[in-house]
């Protein structure tokens, strides 16, 4: 199939706004009245109902369709054009579409709030309406004949279920009857979610549990932000952590209940995109690091041009005229002195009553009173303000034509240069600045108004008016003020023949919305005015009507210009008249008799709503002529409408006209002997390849276009290719329209270049020979030249839009939307419709104004039309359909929207929708191929390769461990501990600080050791050897000590983080799952923390009965234990380590006493610690590094450790750095979130500092110095941030440069890098070079190699080294698949070999038979005796040019990713962080993000800092962003509130987990967007 049938397949379903609780309250009060059917739960029933229910409501509403005249459609639609869509919608056969979902208060835009029914859909754990009770137990899908009650959901279930049932959905269903109630709203909101949901759980084979809110396995974040708290992780996952996940379509990986809307939309989702949508892709691999993006390949069955060239078409020559007057202002005055009581101009109000008809007479002399005032009576320092051929700007309201003419020839008196522009209404109009820009670029220093516009400008506190941005600075002058004198009666204004000077400049703004001056000379206009009058067959005296805007274009050259020349009555009927009356126009034709009408074709459209109402209009005296302004669509239906009462087809004369080249062909009346007008069905497929072809059969996507007559006199048109070389077209090919005439437009003011470009182009032949000497004009219009010499336009260059090579017209796809029913959906046919640049394509955006009272199902149903009813016509796909509420799209002058603003604004988020449907799925075609793993290399090819290739073999070592020191010789750390107590008793080991930087508690050796033997007589007694024991403490000298006891005791401690009291919820069951699953037969504790294991609000938690013993150790007695236990072998278990991995596993890994002294001793080498030595640590004490150098490493190289608890940085953000100042430490270990919070918590405070002392920002150390007085940091070698992911450079660089001048150096802050099998793998240390960065190709990271780019290339990922590898310690990059060994350029897992491995999972849920190849696996080739630990990392080595402290060069090993978070996504690796970097790069308002994978789709969560309308905004950008940057089709956008994606205590995002609470639709978000 091909792109356009896409949407054949989709339709809609939506989810209306989310309310909590109410579903389950209605749910109850409706049970009883809900008949079961058999076997199916009540909840699942409604479904029938609502669907006849609504079509009741929707026969209603049809029936009230013809409302009158108020539904006005901005431009012209032809009742073809309407069939032609409705016959395309019919087509189409409903599917469902998954709805966006929305949160309530994101709705309160719509002004008819009242009336959206309150949504059932939002699926929070309490609801019971939602969560079947029970468990359906039954393991096979039900057979379809055993329950025929049951059939039909499954065939909705199959198709993708809904959320709620569409309204236009059937009412019946096979094995459902029909069911018709009269209660619609009852049951409008009711939901069907429960029971696609449960149907669909079934149909996967899932057991459907209850489950309660998942535990929290991290306890408290360190990371506390300003706004919000982030809530700590919420479930514990019992996940398979081998490294390819195969997980079907519709279950968990990790038991979350599927019976959620959110994964049912997903699956919708899916079932649409699994529809073919284009043939497959040529699929192959190729082996570049270049991902190609595919190159539209023309059709080659696309219609080409066969015609033959066209030969230049000339207009009738120019008669001609006796007596014509030399130029504009000798025809003024010539009627102003001869026939003075003429009149020249009638102006009406709103209310259609003439206001002051302007005499010959009248203007002639009012004019010379203001062109003598300006000239003779502004001066500035002595010097007359202006000179002839100054410009000068006007600044009238589109009510006041009198005023406006009177300045016009008033400056053309005084040969000063009118430059007309509209009034601005606010200080920021839309396009306001680029107004300025013009008026600045033509020197304009002062603004001519009338007295009651210059009242209504915005004003300054100075009560001047107000400067507008971007505006130079203007003097305002009022045309009806005091100030206009009566020259003398010697001054007589210079009346020369037309020249070559400029006499006016017409402003016209380009579809990139910057706005250009065009010059018209004098001899131009005199020639076009002669031009129209003879085209127009106009004479002397006769009256016109005029609805245009009388400033520019074809409003000025008839109304203001043309009608001086010939001594006509213009009667000018404002906009605002229109808007009230749009019959108006043709009232006054009728009135005043005139013979000539200048209306646009939309004024006709609006005549044609509102004839309905008006009987006895007759058009018979109009005898001459209806001047059409261009329009694309045909005039048909005015005419045969109004042909009945007197209109006469030949007086339609449509014009087609652009600002460059004036008018370019104008229909003549029938007495001037004109071939009959024609008419072309236009094939829309032809015209999107620029080819002309009648159409025959497909009636659907035609386009219907009248000519616009024939070429002005005296002019010479041709067509040329619109882009390149102006080459002429054949007869049969759609080009630009290019004419040569004296009476086109001259230049762009002060734009030489683009002048060149377009009022100086040579057409050529296609053999290069140039038609003609003359230079031609380009006109902006796309047209051709029919037979009869009759020219066509089909579209303007500037709503053209190129979509993979082939063109499509903006106003076409805007009279398609408008086509679509229900018409009046849209507010006053306001449809702006664009494309922008994604991924090297343009795309089209739709964006809508919808009407106030326009419910979300109706936006919902209106959306999906227009997609199908674009896609049907034009065959191609809309990316991008919004809808924004009433009045919010910025206007243009006239009440249009302003496209390049609303443009501007989508692209910057700044547009505030309240509905979206992007279609990124549809539309995108032109993505890189999927990578295709090449058939398996074996490691031993691999080996040769690499050797061939020149390339060593990626591995490393740390230095070796060298001799062993006194305190090395003890097997086992509590033996360090005892021989220390007894050879330096009072050397202090620990020093605790509170959060006033006080020392709380401290520790010497004698005093641990006495309080660990306390603590081991407490335990002899009770418990056995290798027993195991929970400690649960705060962070503090009793963990260390209670630690130490168990080893006296021979127990095996394991630390758990203590529940947050305010938290219990969450944190509690985390502390519970980690004592049952280390099997732990005691706990250790405080008695406060015993007192909240048995509080009632633990109770409400977990089940505080099935506490293991709970031991107070507060007030235990002084008594010694009767021996020490002694380990028969250091090979013996010396305590667990309990942690949740970034994917949301618990993990406890066994630690044996050898590997504990051994990464004591690997630390003390690296960072070259000794008794004198102090070191500071930031930290929590619970496990991984963070454990080992709180409770390990000091007493076993006897350093003084400061103990700072991170928790204590949430009061005093600068407590960390001022210890570490104060005890001038030159070691210290801080976490991620610890830095954070300095920089976010100390910059911000600086910052208000600043604010307060309003200091300029080079006072911004001065702050941090005043913020931090006596805090000295230059004592620091090494901070070093502990982490098991990459490093976060920013946050790094961020922390260096703040602290910088508090005498940090930028070579102190490194990083550490350790993961579940090896806590410490690499250490920066004191000794050795300083880290490493490197830029590496991010697109080559994805194919797993690296390829070193230079900083700020595109694409490229900066990547620190993650420290020096430990002593001892051997690293070496494998093959995930082969395990075979990898060169140094390749990406692969890192994988360790060391004594302080650790030994084994202790419980994974017992899979420990999975996860045993991660501590004892060996390479497949090459050294197939070492014995490695796979960390589970992604990772390469790269040999650096530095040397170590042996004289090694030195081998930097970076990080790149956990393997267990990449995304596997068109055969390629992509690493989450990377696209969370590009979204939040992509809008303010974005504070954190978070990306997964659910069912191949990706799913990217943002936190949105900023207020609710602003959600929407984000979906656009962050589709956009992640296209561009990664070529990755974003399927599901969700919006969330600040602190809703969880982190660990390492302050990592918890991804998996975040996808479990999206899944069980715990996240409440903001919005939901699925992309289609």
């Amino acid at each position: 199939t091909s792109p356009a049938e896409l949407m054949t397949h989709l339709s809609l379903s939506f989810a209306l706004p989310l309310s909590k609780g109410y579903e389950k309250k209605r749910g109850k009060l409706l049970a009883p009245y809900i008949p079961q059917i058999q076997g199916v739960d009540p909840s699942l029933q409604i479904d029938n109902r609502i669907q006849a229910s609504s079509q009741v409501a929707l026969q209603g509403s049809k029936s009230n369709k013809s409302r009158a005249a108020n539904t006005r459609d901005e431009r012209f639609r032809s009742d073809l054009h309407t069939e032609a869509v409705q016959a395309a919608l019919a087509k189409y056969k409903e599917r469902k579409m998954p709805m966006p979902s929305k949160r309530r208060s994101v709705l309160v835009q719509s002004s008819v709030e009242a009336c959206t029914p309150p949504d059932t859909s939002s699926a929070s754990e309490d609801e019971g309406s939602l969560r079947r009770q029970g468990r359906l137990t039954t393991s096979t899908p039900y057979q379809g004949h055993s329950h025929p009650a049951v059939e039909h959901w499954f065939n909705r279930v199959i198709q993708g279920s809904s959320t709620s049932s569409s309204a236009s959905s059937t009412s019946s269903h096979p094995g459902g009857r029909s069911v018709t109630t009269t209660n619609t709203t009852a049951h409008a909101a009711l939901n069907v979610n429960a029971a696609a949901t449960a149907l669909a759980d079934l149909m996967a084979h899932t057991h459907l549990d209850n489950h309660s809110a998942p535990p929290d396995v991290t306890g408290l974040s360190e990371r506390s932000s300003h706004h919000a708290e982030r809530p700590h992780v919420a479930s514990v996952r019992g996940v398979s952590r081998g490294f390819n996940h195969h997980t079907s379509v519709m279950e968990t990986a990790d038991g979350v209940p599927v019976n959620s809307r959110v994964s049912n939309k997903i699956q919708q989702l899916l079932n649409t995109l699994k529809r073919p949508k284009r043939p497959p892709l040529r699929e192959f691999f190729v082996d570049d690091f270049e991902e190609l993006l595919d190159v539209q390949q023309p059709d080659p069955n696309q219609p080409k041009p066969e015609g033959q060239q066209m030969c230049p078409l000339e207009g009738e020559p120019l008669g001609v005229v006796t007596n014509w007057p030399p130029s504009l202002p000798a025809a003024l005055q010539r009627w102003g002195t001869t026939q003075p009581k003429s009149p020249c101009l009638t102006a009406l109000d709103n209310a259609g009553k003439p206001v002051y008809t302007l005499t010959y007479g009248k203007l002639w002399t009012r004019s010379q009173k203001l062109a003598y005032t300006l000239l003779n009576k502004l001066s500035s320092r002595n010097e007359p303000l202006l000179v002839p051929g100054d410009r000068v700007a006007l600044v009238f309201p589109n009510n006041d034509p009198v005023m406006f003419m009177v300045a016009f020839y008033g400056c053309l008196l005084a040969e000063l240069v009118p430059v007309p522009i509209e009034v601005p209404l606010t200080r920021k109009d839309a396009g306001s600045q680029q107004i300025g820009f013009l008026l600045g670029s033509c020197g304009v220093t002062l603004a001519l108004t009338t007295d009651a516009c210059q009242k209504g400008l915005p004003k300054a506190q100075t009560g001047e008016v107000a400067t507008f941005k971007g505006w130079p600075r203007l003097l305002w002058f009022v045309t009806d003020g005091k100030h206009v004198v009566k020259p003398p009666k010697d001054w007589h204004p210079p009346i020369r023949e037309a020249s070559n000077d400029i006499a006016y400049i017409e402003y016209k703004t380009s579809k990139e919305g910057s706005t250009m001056g065009i010059t018209v000379s004098h001899s131009a206009m005199l020639a076009h005015c002669h031009a129209l009058t003879q085209a127009c067959g106009y004479t002397e005296g006769e009256t016109i009507t005029n609805v245009l805007d009388f400033k520019r274009e074809a409003g000025l050259w008839h109304g203001v210009l043309t009608s001086v020349m010939n001594r006509m009555h213009v009667i000018s009927i404002p906009y605002s008249l229109m808007k009230v009356n749009p019959l108006s126009w043709i009232m006054k034709v009728h009135t005043y008799k005139a013979r000539v009408a200048v209306v646009k074709s939309r004024d006709m459209h609006w005549s044609l709503l509102a004839q309905r109402d008006q009987r006895d209009i007759s058009l018979s005296s109009l005898p001459k002529k209806l001047l059409l302004i261009w329009s694309i669509s045909s005039c048909d239906a005015f005419l045969n409408v109004f042909q009945s009462r007197g209109l006469r087809p030949e007086v339609i004369c449509p014009c087609a006209s652009s600002s460059e080249a004036m008018t370019v062909a104008i229909r003549r009346p029938p007495e001037m002997g004109v071939p009959p007008p024609g008419k072309a069905v236009l094939s829309m497929g032809g015209l999107s390849h620029g080819v002309i072809r009648v159409d025959t059969e497909e009636k659907l996507s035609v386009l219907t276009v009248q000519d616009v007559g024939q070429v002005m006199p005296g002019a010479l048109v041709c067509v040329v290719r619109a882009e390149g070389i102006p080459y002429l077209c054949q007869t049969d090919e759609v080009g630009e329209i290019c004419v040569s005439s004296g009476s086109t437009g001259v230049a762009y003011y002060g734009l030489p270049g683009m002048t060149k470009n377009i009022f100086e182009t040579v057409p050529v032949t296609p053999s290069g020979i140039p038609i003609s000497g003359r230079p031609f004009t380009r006109t902006s219009l796309l047209g051709f030249v029919g037979p009869d010499s009759l020219v066509f336009v089909v579209g303007k260059m500037d709503g053209l839009m190129v979509v993979s090579g082939r063109r499509h017209n903006a106003d076409d796809v805007v009279a398609t939307a408008l086509a679509v029913e229900p018409m009046k959906f849209v507010y006053r046919g306001r449809i702006a419709v664009f494309s922008v640049s994604v991924l090297h394509d343009e795309r089209i955006v739709v964006v809508a104004e919808q009407r106030p009272d326009a419910s979300e199902e109706d936006s919902f149903q209106w959306m999906s039309r227009v997609l199908q009813a674009i896609d049907s016509i034009h065959q191609v796909g809309v990316y991008c359909l919004a809808l924004v509420p009433a009045n919010t799209l910025p206007k243009a002058p006239l009440g249009g929207i302003h496209i390049s603003e609303t443009k501007q604004r989508f692209l910057e988020g700044a547009l505030h929708p309240c509905n979206v449907l992007m279609c990124p799925h549809t539309c995108v075609t032109n993505l890189p191929k999927p990578r295709q793993k090449q058939p398996e290399v074996g490691p031993a090819s691999m080996i040769v390769g690499n050797l061939v290739a020149g390339k060593r073999i990626a591995q490393a070592c740390g230095r070796d461990l060298g001799q062993l020191e006194d305190n090395d010789q003890f097997l086992y750390i509590q033996d360090v501990l005892q021989w220390r107590a007894q050879a330096t008793p009072d050397h202090p080991l620990f020093l605790v600080l509170n959060a006033k930087g006080t020392v709380s508690s401290s520790a010497s050796c004698l005093q641990l050791h006495k309080r660990a033997e306390r603590v081991a007589a407490a335990l002899m007694g009770r418990l056995n050897t290798g027993d195991h024991v929970a400690l649960v403490y705060p962070p503090g000298i009793d963990l260390i000590a209670t630690f130490y006891g168990c080893l006296y005791a021979g127990c095996v401690p394991v630390t758990v983080r203590p529940p947050h009291p305010q938290n219990l919820a969450t944190t509690l069951p985390t502390v519970k799952m980690i004592v049952e699953v280390s099997k732990s037969v005691c706990i250790l504790t405080t008695q406060a923390i015993t007192k909240l294991l048995k509080s009632k609000e633990a109770a409400a938690a977990v089940d505080i009965k099935s506490w293991p013993t709970v031991l107070d150790t507060d007030d235990l007695p002084r008594k010694k234990s009767p021996q020490m236990y002694k380990p028969p072998t250091p090979e013996m278990l010396a305590y667990l380590d309990f942690s949740v991995s970034t994917t949301g596993i618990l993990a406890g890994v066994k630690m044996s006493h050898a590997a504990t002294s051994a990464l004591c001793r690997s630390i003390k080498l690296q960072c070259e610690l000794y008794p004198s030595r102090q070191i500071a640590i930031c930290l929590d004490p619970y496990c991984g590094l963070g454990f080992a150098l709180w409770c390990l490493c000091s007493v076993y190289s006897g350093h003084q450790s400061i103990l700072v608890p991170p928790l204590e940085l949430e009061s005093n953000a600068s407590l960390w750095l001022a210890a570490v100042s104060q005890y001038k430490v030159r070691v210290t270990f801080c976490s991620y979130s610890v830095m954070e919070m300095c920089t976010k918590g100390l910059g911000s405070q600086t910052e208000a500092l600043r604010v307060s002392l309003s200091l300029h920002t080079s006072l911004l150390r001065v702050c941090l110095l005043i913020t931090l007085r006596n805090v000295n940091l230059s004592c620091v070698r090494t901070c070093m941030v502990v982490a098991e992911e990459r490093p976060r450079i920013a946050l790094t660089q961020s922390f260096s440069k703040i602290f910088k001048d508090l005498g940090l150096s930028p070579r102190a802050v490194s990083t550490t890098f350790g993961c579940r099998v090896n806590v410490a793998i690499c250490l920066q240390g004191t000794a050795g070079p300083d880290p490493t960065t490197v830029y590496v190709d991010m697109r080559a990271l994805r194919h797993d190699r690296v390829r070193l780019v230079e900083r700020g290339s595109p694409h490229s990922l900066p990547l620190m080294e993650s420290g020096k590898i430990l002593p001892g310690v051997k690293v070496i990059i494998a093959n995930t698949e082969t395990k075979g060994p990898l060169g140094d350029s390749h990406l692969g897992e890192i994988w360790v070999s060391s004594p302080h491995n650790a030994t084994g999972y202790y419980t994974v849920y017992g899979e420990e038979a999975l996860h045993a190849d991660h501590f004892n696996t060996k390479l497949s080739f090459g050294d197939t005796q070492t014995v490695w630990a796979r960390t589970g990392y992604l990772g390469f080595l790269r040999r650096t040019e530095l040397t170590d402290a042996s004289g090694e060069r030195h081998d930097a090993l970076y990080v790149v990713g956990s393997l267990d978070e990449t995304l596997e996504l068109r055969g390629m690796r992509y690493h989450p962080i990377d696209i969370e970097t590009s979204v939040i790069r992509s809008h303010k308002s974005i504070a954190e993000c978070a990306v997964f994978t659910w069912t191949n789709l990706l799913v990217v969560v943002v936190e949105l800092e900023g207020s609710e309308q602003e959600a929407l905004d984000l979906v656009a950008l962050v589709t956009n962003v992640v296209l561009e940057e990664h070529y990755l089709i974003v399927g599901v956008v969700v919006v969330v509130d600040p602190g809703v994606i969880p982190i660990n205590s390492r302050g990592e995002k918890q991804r998996m987990h975040l996808r479990d609470g999206f899944l069980a639709d715990q996240l409440d978000p903001i919005y939901v967007a699925y992309n289609m």
